[in-house]
C-alpha cells in the first residue's frame, strides 16, 4: 500500500495539517507544531505554508 500524506481527522487544531505530517513521518505532533510556530515568528512564511498545505493536502479517508 503507497503512503500518501493526509490531513489528520484525529489529531487536528485548526485544520490537521501538522497533525497529518506527524503521522506520515510518525513524529509527535507537538514538535510539528512548534516547529511551525517557530517558523512563522522566524519568517513569518508559516502562515501561508500552512494555508497552502490546507488548500493542497485532501483530508484523510
Amino acid at each position: 500500500m503507497e503512503k500518501r500524506l493526509y490531513r489528520s481527522r484525529n489529531d487536528r487544531k485548526l485544520a490537521g495539517v501538522c497533525g497529518g505530517i506527524a503521522e506520515y513521518y510518525g513524529w509527535d505532533p507537538t514538535l510539528v507544531r512548534v516547529a511551525w510556530v517557530m517558523l512563522t515568528l522566524l519568517g513569518g512564511s508559516g502562515i501561508l505554508i500552512y494555508l497552502i498545505m490546507w488548500l493542497v493536502m485532501p483530508e484523510a479517508p
